[in-house]
């Protein structure tokens, strides 16, 4: 079924590389026709710059029509050679990283092509289809911020970093968001068709270029499902006194606790500090002022607690990966 050889048509586009998007259970065919689209458009890109015989990448779809049968292609966008895809991709899922079947089929074919020399990627929960196939260990690799936990847990030994949309480690690529398809599906496009093709595609589409980064998507979810009530009741007064007050003494005091116990209970609780989990909680209320009102930011600052409006300033970028003006000015719906 593969070859070895480049695909070279002597009256038509070069084939300069194929891209395999493998369709597991529950995968989100939005993203699967959404990649084809975007490299067929990119193809279009390169022929309006190099002409009819400029290179092209061709797509195909890779499917397993039962539990334990062969995996086969379903399209192909170029057909009549064999198959040498060198980059397959794990799209994204419908459901929910815990409700993903097992991937024992797909894992196999992916880890018996990447010991062939095929980039695996992935996009969003796909991370955890290339997670079965052991690859990633003690590798960087990125995921959805919201699935980020589940990932580390379930697989410990995988870098889980979702700072980057995309992290390019070679011969894995892993993109971030549920709609990151397109910046993985544009670092492709730079890495086979070139800059200028890429950055093409990017404007014919009105998507930004491969560089995002996902802090600005993010948002603080507290984790509440701990089980230390004495933690969980110091979480709700915070909350709703929007974290105007946090010193350990008088929250380790609420909570019934000696200082340095309640500092071990609540890291172990919620992963941060007292001191980053109120910084969590003003910075969610910052945001939600930048994007529902043109109150000034030092106005802001003050309202979530904080006199020194350069402090908050350098506090909001290193956890948003914005300033407050530009956070505004991307999210921002207020007349």
């Amino acid at each position: 079924m593969y070859s070895g050889e480049t695909d070279k048509m002597t009256t038509g586009p070069t084939i300069i590389a194929e891209i395999g998007v493998i369709l597991y259970p529950d995968v989100q065919l939005a993203a699967v026709y959404g990649l084809t689209d975007l490299f067929r458009i990119a193809g279009e890109m390169s022929a309006a710059r190099g002409g009819p015989t400029a290179p092209v990448i061709r797509v195909s779809h890779w499917r397993q029509a039962d539990k334990g049968a062969k995996i086969e292609c379903a399209f192909d966008s170029h057909p009549g050679s064999l198959h040498n895809p060198g980059h397959l991709i794990a799209p994204p899922s419908l459901v929910l990283p815990g409700k993903m079947q097992p991937m024992d089929g797909f894992a196999a074919w992916l880890s018996a092509r990447h010991a062939e020399g095929t980039t695996l990627c992935s996009v969003c929960a796909g991370a955890f289809v290339l997670g079965e196939t052991g690859l990633l260990g003690g590798r960087p690799a990125t995921t959805h911020w919201a699935f980020a936990e589940a990932l580390a847990e379930r697989f410990p030994t995988i870098r889980v970093e979702t700072d980057r949309m995309v992290i390019d480690d070679g011969d894995i690529i892993t993109a971030g968001g549920i709609l990151a398809w397109t910046d993985l599906g544009l670092t492709l496009v730079e890495r086979l068709l070139g800059p200028s093709t890429m950055l093409a595609t990017a404007r014919f589409l009105l998507v930004d270029p491969p560089g995002r980064t996902q802090r600005p998507y993010d948002h603080f979810v507290p984790r509440l499902d701990h089980g230390d009530a004495a933690i969980l009741k110091v979480q709700h007064w915070l909350q709703a006194t929007a974290a105007k007050a946090h010193a350990v003494p008088a929250l380790a005091k609420r909570a019934g606790l000696e200082e340095r116990t309640f500092l071990r209970r609540f890291r172990k609780a919620t992963s941060l500090r007292p001191t980053e989990y109120a910084q969590q909680i003003r910075i969610a209320k910052a945001r939600e002022a930048l994007e529902l009102s043109r109150r000034p930011v030092a106005q802001i600052a003050w309202e979530v607690g904080y006199g020194d409006a350069a402090a908050f300033r350098k506090l909001f970028l290193r956890i948003t990966g914005l300033s407050p003006a530009d956070y505004r000015n991307r999210f921002g719906v207020a007349a």
